[in-house]
């Protein structure tokens, strides 16, 4: 059996700023003394006079950003997710959201695969966090391919974007030569007929692996990958709860106001459909491998499959 190529996203995070720094003479990196965590350390050894530490003060970091953005810069500022949406809300609110300013947030160890560092790093709170702010771009790629695409898209709009990354390595599942990535777009990786599961982030790989399981029962399941949970791709969603009729939604974020409550808001506008969401139930997370919590709040393929089987009785 072929060796699946993993990689985690905060790895992709930190190649995709180097690579960037040539093309983008005005994009800055800023860090809260975790540059090695968060890889932006790689920019770091390329690009030291564009890369500032601002210590261990991340709301003091988003203001020190949106000042750079006012006279040109295009700053990428870094912490773990906890700190970078949860410590600094407030700051990212009002300094960067309400100015509708030109700043990139790269919010890196988010979810429960954050592992053994526990419930206080795992942030599940973030994207419901970040898609409250007006005019915030929400983004949570799936794999090494998508993050870096992602990165790009995020230095190219004009506007504040969020993107979250992993800490864990993941399967690379967009290598392909067809891929292609655009803000606000969702993409269909699997055709089904049964029931639609929407996937982000690692759940994308979860998602295909239990479509796989599903299949072998004969319950074709239509797996869709949602970057970009805002703005969300409302066309896909809906055009794919008409073939369907049943919808389950997988994310490593709380059930509340994150992917699942975006698709919810969507069909309950545009086409009322029963939905399914999984994710962290209204729960803390807990210290122990990224495998083992993944597997324990069955968000892996086997997870997902139960789930989806239990929702289709």
């Amino acid at each position: 059996m072929t060796d699946i190529k993993k990689i985690a996203t905060r790895e992709s995070y930190g190649n995709a700023l180097k690579e960037l720094g040539e093309e983008f003479p005005d994009l800055v990196v800023l860090d809260a003394d975790l540059a090695a965590a968060t890889k932006t350390g790689t920019f770091r050894k390329a690009y030291p006079d564009r890369h500032i530490d601002c210590g261990i003060a991340e709301c003091n970091m988003m203001g020190v950003a949106a000042g750079l953005s006012l006279v040109g810069k295009i700053p990428f500022v870094s912490s773990f997710a906890m700190f970078a949406a949860g410590r600094a809300f407030e700051q990212v609110r009002n300094s960067i959201g309400y100015p509708h300013l030109n700043v990139k947030i790269g919010a890196t160890h988010a979810g429960i695969t954050v592992g053994e560092d526990g419930a206080s790093h795992q942030c599940n709170e973030d994207i419901a966090l970040m898609r409250t702010i007006p005019g915030m771009v929400v983004m949570c790629p799936a794999d090494d391919v998508e993050a870096k695409a992602a990165v790009r898209a995020a230095l190219e709009h004009e506007g504040p974007v969020y993107i979250r990354f992993g800490r864990a390595a993941v399967p690379v599942i967009n290598d392909r030569p067809d891929y292609k990535f655009e803000i606000g777009k969702g993409a269909v990786l699997r055709e089904g007929s049964d029931v639609t599961v929407v996937a982000t982030g690692i759940c994308v790989d979860s998602a295909l692996g239990a479509a796989e399981l599903l299949a072998a029962e004969g319950v074709s399941a239509e797996v869709i990958n949602i970057c970009t949970i805002k703005p969300l791709d409302e066309d896909i969603i809906v055009n794919s709860a008409k073939k369907t009729g049943k919808v389950v939604t997988v994310e490593e974020h709380s059930v509340i106001g994150g992917l699942g409550s975006a698709v919810c808001d969507c069909l309950c506008a545009k086409l009322p459909t029963p939905v399914k969401k999984l994710g962290m139930q209204d729960v803390f997370g807990e210290s122990g491998s990224a495998s083992a919590l993944v597997q324990k709040y069955g968000l892996d393929a086997e997870g997902v499959y139960k789930s989806v089987r239990e929702f289709l009785k």
